[in-house]
């Protein structure tokens, strides 16, 4: 038996795949920007002297990393709308990835921080600088330099996990693609134009995460070792 390749019906709902790549690099723009900012918090708050915050981030965290992605969007989504507070698909699903990816970014930061050499702290603290100076001067820039690569990884992750967002009605790339193949019947063409489509997303991604590194790490660039 054999199978006759036809692109032209699936492609014919380019602008519909399109609207749905724009929503994908939306959620993971959102979700990264947050996310990232989450994590920062979640990492210091487990390094702090609150025993209470410290615990607080260490369930936080290993609650997330322990459960299922499709899961926690769920809970987000029904959840909310359970306790009288309706939100629409992309919210919710931008508050689950958040929430998500949140976890991964502390682990990963915890561990830049770990690196930094006790001596730097205590020159630091010589120097007379407050705790903040030293967090934002001495700790977060180099910690974050070390573990980027590892956040650059894990930020694609999180853009190819977006499509579970589709469970929701989600209006990104993998739900525009579940709706055009159930109108075409062409399923196996439509799916290998979304796996192209997401591929050209991670390449994306991982060029502005290098222009990034670029500016914001000037030591990386004169080595050559940016992203």
């Amino acid at each position: 038996m054999q199978y006759t390749f036809d692109f032209s019906a699936p492609l014919a709902y380019w602008p519909d795949l399109l609207a749905g790549a724009a929503t994908t690099l939306g959620l993971s723009l959102a979700a990264t920007v947050f996310g990232f900012l989450l994590g920062i918090f979640c990492a210091l708050g487990r390094m702090g002297q609150s025993a209470g915050l410290a615990r607080l981030c260490a369930v936080y965290v290993e609650t997330i990393r322990n459960t299922p992605l499709l899961v926690q969007i769920f809970i987000v989504y029904f959840g909310l709308a359970s306790v009288g507070w309706k939100v629409d698909a992309f919210t919710a699903a931008t508050a689950a990835l958040v929430i998500n990816v949140g976890a991964y970014t502390s682990e990963i930061v915890r561990a830049g921080i770990d690196s930094i050499p006790r001596g730097q702290l205590e020159a630091a603290e010589c120097l007379g600088l407050s705790r903040a100076q030293i967090l934002t001067h001495v700790v977060l820039p180099p910690a974050i330099e070390r573990v980027y690569p590892a956040l650059t990884s894990q930020y694609v992750l999180l853009m190819l996990a977006s499509s579970i967002t589709s469970q929701i009605s989600a209006e990104e790339l993998t739900a525009v693609a579940n709706r055009v193949q159930s109108d075409t019947f062409r399923s196996v063409e439509t799916y290998l134009i979304v796996a192209v489509a997401y591929l050209v997303l991670s390449l994306l991604m991982r060029v502005v995460f290098w222009a990034a590194s670029y500016v914001a790490f000037p030591r990386r660039r004169r080595l050559g070792t940016t992203v």
